[in-house]
């Protein structure tokens, strides 16, 4: 990030849902008062609300910004000829569905003129559900973006990533995942000639840790492993074009100056990263394994107890010990709905068809499992302590059943044979065998 501060531009805090403060001139950040008449520097003060005020003081998000400019210094902003792609949604179907990796374009695409529309299950006006993107780009950002409609969980499954926000800088690379409040404002530059990724756009409840129950105080994913920037702020005085998406829409406008010109701030609305290989898997010793849901990283829930408006799962490396026991995912139908990806390797129920960079989405009560290769093989194998490696699947699931974009259920990366995995099972039922 261009910079006149002294700090780094890369540097982190750990700790998750804390009040962070940082500050990139000394003096920067006022000192027991949030709104001082004259701030120091000569800058300016601003509130960056992700919740309502009222909101309890465990549930609120916000965070004080002391800039260089406010953010109410903008002309109008007009509605961008070149939309999203992926179009309207599509139509509804109960069918299991999977996809190849998409392509990354050939021309100059940067990550917004890259993302298109996969899946979502409400529109960006409510206040939960949410929507399913991936991300294709070539090119770096040299726009500005914030997005209105929610926050934004980003999983990178090739090409790095350094995203400049207004509270600092984040890298991030495959086995990291991101995670952008609503309305702050960002840009994403390449680190690699080509970037792909998966995005849940979480309209509910900010996501946060799920609670470990009778797990304990330690496990799954750990507060100190989430990192967040320190302050880093663009002095720059030249023309940037700064892009909202609001309701599903795209909105530009022109500015004289970078909008990434926070010099100090505090508070627990910010961006941060977490890379999935710190995930303290958890999974059975004796016999049989868990629900799914004890691979949970991050959640965002609903005024149901236990339901989850969006539940972020991986399924990493890890050692599979557990005695007489069919070890792979168990065949189920599930209340939930479920939108995976694969960031590298093999999942270890499905034998071939899921492929990194592709995806599948099985709907509420819809039957899946593993296949019948990875079906016959673990019922017959010599149960020894075995350990699933170089792979990392992920889940966005969510308690509101998921509609494909016509763009999904158009594209040639569908998959048109994909009930054809579970069609190859053997009739190995006999009474008179127990």
């Amino acid at each position: 990030m261009n910079s006149d501060s002294t700090t780094p531009a890369l540097a982190y805090q750990s700790g998750f849902g804390n009040e962070f403060c940082s500050e990139a001139l000394p003096g920067a950040l006022p000192v027991g008062q949030n709104s001082p008449q004259k701030a120091p520097y000569g800058l300016y003060t601003e509130l960056f609300s992700g919740t309502a005020f009222t909101m309890a003081r465990s549930e609120a998000r916000r965070t004080w910004m002391y800039r260089i400019q406010p953010s109410a210094n903008h002309p109008a902003f007009i509605k961008l000829d070149r939309q999203l792609a992926g179009g309207p949604l599509g139509e509804v179907t109960p069918n299991r569905l999977r996809w190849n990796a998409l392509d990354i374009p050939a021309e100059p695409t940067d990550f917004i003129d890259g993302l298109v529309s996969m899946a979502a299950n409400s529109s960006a006006d409510k206040p939960a559900g949410i929507s399913i993107y991936q991300y294709r780009a070539n090119r770096s950002m040299e726009r500005v973006f914030f997005n209105a409609d929610g926050e934004m969980l980003l999983v990178p499954q090739q090409g790095r990533l350094r995203i400049a926000t207004e509270l600092g800088v984040l890298e991030v690379e495959p086995l990291e995942i991101a995670v952008l409040p609503r309305g702050l404002k960002w840009r994403i530059e390449l680190l690699d000639p080509q970037a792909r990724g998966y995005i849940a756009e979480n309209h509910g409840a900010p996501l946060r840790l799920p609670d470990l129950g009778p797990i304990g105080s330690n496990g799954l994913a750990n507060p100190r492993d989430f990192l967040t920037p320190v302050a880093c702020y663009e002095n720059l005085q030249q023309p940037t074009t700064l892009v909202q998406k609001f309701l599903g829409q795209l909105w530009g406008c022109e500015l004289d100056h970078s909008p990434l010109n926070v010099v100090a701030w505090h508070g627990n609305n910010v961006p941060y990263k977490y890379d999935l290989r710190r995930f303290n898997t958890i999974g059975s010793v004796s016999f049989d394994h868990p629900d799914p849901s004890i691979f949970t990283v991050l959640t965002s829930p609903t005024s149901v107890h236990g339901l989850a408006n969006l539940d972020f799962v991986i399924f990493p490396p890890r050692w599979m010990v557990a005695e007489k026991t069919f070890r792979p995912p168990w065949f189920h139908r599930n209340l939930m709905n479920e939108f995976m990806g694969l960031i590298q390797g093999e999942y270890d129920a499905k034998a071939e068809g899921f492929v990194p960079g592709g995806a599948s989405l099985h709907s509420c009560m819809s039957a899946h499992g593993p296949d019948g290769e990875t079906c016959t093989k673990a019922i017959n194998v010599d149960l020894k302590p075995s350990k699933i490696d170089n792979t990392m699947a992920f889940m966005f699931e969510t308690s509101q059943v998921l509609r494909p974009s016509t763009f999904a259920l158009d594209c040639p990366q569908l998959q048109d044979n994909y009930d054809a995995c579970w069609a190859t099972f053997p009739a190995t039922f006999d009474p008179t065998r127990r």
